[in-house]
């Protein structure tokens, strides 16, 4: 069985990253982690640290990526879930073994660290992302 030990961040997806921060980063207070835009993902992405956890605000910058198609479709806001498990590769198998629908059959490195995202058939129509303890931020 696979175990989650907590949520790591939100993913949150915005028109503007420098407009978000005004928000998050100025009244809020969030302190930004980090920010990378990921070529391979069609993303600029932000981490911002809200003390017991992560806010992820993901600005498209290619209309050919899923981001990009997400915002045009939904609109700005949530986007996904990320949960923390100790070994990914072996949360992947043994969520595969039991039928869950993955995105990601393997693992990769993502701005949080080594992620994969399990299809949102597989939890109710939430995208869930899993990222594996210590192999990042």
């Amino acid at each position: 069985m696979t175990n989650i030990n907590r949520i790591h961040h939100i993913g949150v997806v915005v028109r503007s990253i420098a407009q978000a921060y005004g928000f998050y980063r100025d009244r809020l207070g969030m302190e930004v982690v980090t920010e990378a835009v990921m070529e391979d993902q069609g993303v600029r992405a932000a981490l911002l640290d809200m003390g017991n956890g992560f806010l992820e605000l993901l600005e498209p910058i290619d209309p050919e990526f899923g981001i990009a198609r997400y915002l045009e479709k939904k609109g700005e806001g949530l986007h996904h879930v990320c949960m923390e498990v100790d070994d990914i590769t072996a949360a992947l198998s043994d969520l595969k073994s039991q039928g869950a629908e993955l995105i990601d059959e393997e693992p990769r490195e993502g701005l949080t660290g080594t992620i994969a995202f399990l299809h949102p058939t597989a939890l109710h129509g939430v995208l869930v992302e899993l990222v594996e303890k210590g192999s990042g931020y």
